[in-house]
């Protein structure tokens, strides 16, 4: 059994972490407001972006590279998976690491070729264990997201992807949606989707005969490099939101977890004290009467 000192050691610890989880509780809530501000804001951007370049592709029938579909599947493919640089949040980098394994083991047989571009220290570590190297690594998501960043990730798999290294792009991320609630994600993002204009839903649009200036072409060559940059960037967001809100909620459990083993080891040590001071009085009378016998 412990000594009543192992135990107070043991509270003392246990406080020191506590005051730690609390912490980094409010921390994570802080930056959780910021990125949620942030994440909020730059969505309705994205969705507006793709619904401009659907409406100027369907109006004027224009073909590009990003924008090709063909009826073949897919034979090679690059998948980029996103996850933090750091830990103590809870499922959240286990859960994306687990969705894009199982995804490898289940359908690299159905491709020629899959690569992967790991997008945080998490997915790099986890795979390399499992001997899966990926053809580029990117470790600075600890920082606060820029615009840069995705833009030059963006430019790589794009140029990949125009030179026919590749049929198709994947980014497996967590959506964020509430600071307890996260998504695991898999999202094709070449070639783009133009299903979603609001004129194949009869909801309006360019007008065929509206003049463009400058031509059709280039405006949907300069709006799909721009789209795919900020649709890099919205997921690299919603993942940093994610991960606050995963962290935040990690360190509150650890709070309350810490809280209730002080009360527990609390407890233990009183009992322990007080069984001590009973011994001790016990004794204390029985050498009283010894001498008085």
């Amino acid at each position: 059994m412990p000594s009543l000192k192992d135990i107070r050691s043991r509270i003392d610890s246990t406080k020191n972490t506590q005051a730690i989880t609390r912490a980094m509780k409010l921390v994570s809530a802080a930056k959780l407001r910021r990125a949620q501000h942030q994440i909020v804001n730059l969505r309705p951007y994205a969705h507006t972006l793709l619904s401009v370049i659907s409406d100027i592709a369907a109006t004027h029938r224009i073909d590009h590279p990003l924008l090709v579909t063909t009826s073949e599947a897919p034979k090679k493919v690059l998948v980029a998976v996103l996850t933090s640089d750091r830990g103590l949040c809870g499922a959240f980098n286990t859960n994306i690491n687990r969705f894009a394994e199982r995804w490898y083991n289940q359908n690299k047989a159905s491709y020629e070729k899959v690569d992967f571009i790991f997008i945080g220290r998490r997915a790099i570590d986890h795979f390399r264990k499992r001997g899966l190297d990926p053809i580029e690594s990117v470790q600075s998501l600890a920082r606060e997201v820029s615009y840069n960043l995705a833009v030059g990730i963006a430019d790589k798999i794009m140029n990949a992807y125009a030179s026919g290294e590749y049929d198709e792009v994947k980014l497996i991320y967590n959506e964020f949606k509430s600071a307890i609630q996260q998504n695991v994600v898999s999202e094709t993002m070449l070639p783009v989707n133009i299903e979603s204009s609001t004129l194949t839903k009869g909801e309006g649009g360019f007008p065929p005969d509206m003049i463009f200036e400058p031509a059709p072409e280039e405006m949907i060559d300069s709006l799909l490099k721009k789209h795919f940059a900020v649709q890099v960037y919205r997921a690299m967001s919603e993942s940093v939101a994610a991960e606050h809100g995963a962290r935040m909620t990690s360190m509150e459990n650890a709070t309350k977890n810490a809280g209730e083993l002080i009360r527990s080891l609390t407890l233990t040590y009183n009992k322990l004290r007080q069984a001590a001071i009973t011994t001790e009085l016990i004794e204390i009378t029985s050498g009283a009467e010894a001498l008085k016998g």
